[in-house]
């Protein structure tokens, strides 16, 4: 491992390895208006969700590392405390990226992005009508974390209203990550398309009781074939098998196969056992895999 000490680098350098290895992030499309009414659009992936009661969203506009000056998002929410953020698509991505330019004060980057204004409901900023999903909110509070260049300005916002085109849901009213085609942010010039083979589920271990991985047989823990993602999918498991589903799988037919093809030889036979597990676990039969290995731990050669 390298170790690196954020005292003894420039500003710039830690932004690059934080932004390199904290992937990917999210994308704030961020419209506000300043005290003169005039529109502003900028992007921000230093952006999420903190919370749903209220609804809260936290994006932070970094102050300018060349004269130490805020930007204008973080000058207008100051003194007009009303955003929108927008959702950013691959569709639309290079669009954004223009938007993040640094154009003069006042500069309306809805025009130079080639985007269109919609009207908001709630607030006075703008909407981006190219934005599958748009929310409406109110800046509670802005948080300076530092004076100098780079560092951040919590922008604290409450959702006041949501707009989802009905084009980017399931057939149960949900956001569909394939439809909504979401760009992500990741290092350097680096972005991610939030879909396609990118994408993958896994099911929520919180909303069910899992039997965790130092439940597993120490062999299971320590295998050289298993990976972490496949104990984790054990150890996600609602309980270890009982002793009946067991002793089926000892007395089956393929196990006893493994037997004579490992010559009675530990290390064979359990390479045996947990490439085939891996197989079950691929094709989601993670309890029958946990039963084949627990079956494979207890059997004596």
């Amino acid at each position: 491992m390298i170790t690196y000490n954020p005292a003894t680098m420039t500003s710039l350098q830690l932004q690059k390895l934080l932004q390199g290895t904290i992937i990917p992030r999210p994308i704030a499309l961020a419209s506000t208006i300043d005290n003169l009414g005039r529109p502003n659009l900028s992007p921000f992936s230093f952006y999420n969700v903190f919370g749903t009661n209220p609804g809260v969203l936290v994006f932070s506009p970094v102050k300018r590392r060349s004269d130490h000056s805020f930007k204008d998002t973080c000058l207008n929410v100051k003194v007009i405390p009303e955003v929108v953020i927008n959702a950013v698509t691959t569709d639309m991505v290079e669009q954004v990226n223009l938007a993040g330019c640094e154009f003069d004060r006042g500069v309306n980057e809805f025009l130079k992005a080639g985007l269109t204004p919609l009207s908001s409901e709630l607030v006075r900023p703008f909407r981006v009508m190219e934005s599958p999903v748009q929310f409406e909110c109110s800046v509670k509070q802005v948080i300076e974390t530092g004076k100098r260049g780079g560092a951040g300005n919590l922008v604290i916002c409450e959702v006041l209203a949501v707009h989802i085109s009905g084009s980017v849901l399931d057939g149960h009213g949900q956001p569909d990550p394939n439809k909504l085609d979401l760009a992500g942010r990741m290092g350097g010039d680096y972005y991610l398309r939030t879909t396609g083979k990118a994408l993958f589920r896994i099911a929520r271990a919180k909303d069910k009781f899992c039997i965790g991985v130092d439940a597993l047989p120490e062999e299971v823990r320590m295998s050289s074939v298993l990976t972490g993602n496949d104990l984790g999918r054990l150890g996600g498991c609602e309980k270890m098998p009982e002793a009946p589903e067991i002793m089926d799988v000892i007395k089956s037919e393929i196990f006893n196969k493994w037997i004579t093809r490992s010559e009675s030889k530990r290390e064979t036979f359990t390479g045996i056992v947990h490439n085939a597990a891996r197989e079950l676990i691929g094709r989601n039969e993670v309890y029958e895999a946990l039963k084949l290995l627990v079956a494979s731990a207890r059997v004596e050669l």
